[in-house]
């Protein structure tokens, strides 16, 4: 039995989820492996981040986002509102705050002070609906899945484009 791993970094936008087809980078993660037949587990560490498994849908809107995307980002909306103020969820409270203005990068979290940065509660409640992982068959040293499915990464942070991160691990023979 074998284990891979490999660690990806992709970058997000500001003001919008961000939507990142990422099968090509774990088709890549397969072919380095040397693994013919396994279980592959692509996560991220991100707590406003996701890693799902849908179809492709060939449509998109102004914004290049596909259909399904939209559709996602409408039904989630329903039911859990942007967090566009203080007063819509209680995260972050007064204690997160004054932790964050503690750390020694702080400018990263709070550019420029501006507690509104951490207005995400939006994105660490859509996260955890949607999950930080997949699990998928590897087959013949190939992804075991139909021609339509497709993996994405999803940042449902909104406050500020960034580099994050997810792996790929593959265990098998």
């Amino acid at each position: 039995m074998q284990l891979f791993k490999k660690q990806f970094t992709v970058e997000t936008e500001a003001g919008k989820t961000t939507y990142l087809n990422i099968l090509n980078q774990v088709k890549e993660a397969i072919s380095e492996s040397n693994i013919q037949t396994g279980v592959l587990f692509v996560t991220t560490a991100h707590t406003t981040c996701s890693v799902f498994y849908e179809e492709f849908s060939h449509d998109f809107n102004e914004e290049g986002d596909e259909f399904l995307q939209e559709d996602l980002n409408h039904v989630l909306g329903k039911i859990i509102p942007d967090h566009t103020d203080a007063s819509i969820y209680k995260y972050p409270g007064e204690a997160h705050y004054q932790e964050v203005e503690s750390w020694p990068d702080v400018d990263s979290y709070l550019p420029g002070g501006d507690r509104r940065a951490l207005w995400n509660g939006d994105g660490h409640l859509k996260a955890t609906i949607i999950g930080s992982s997949v699990t998928l068959d590897v087959e013949n040293h190939q992804l075991g899945v139909g021609n339509t499915g497709y993996i994405y990464f999803a940042d449902f942070d909104t406050t500020r484009e960034r580099q994050r991160k997810f792996k790929v691990m593959i265990l098998g023979e």
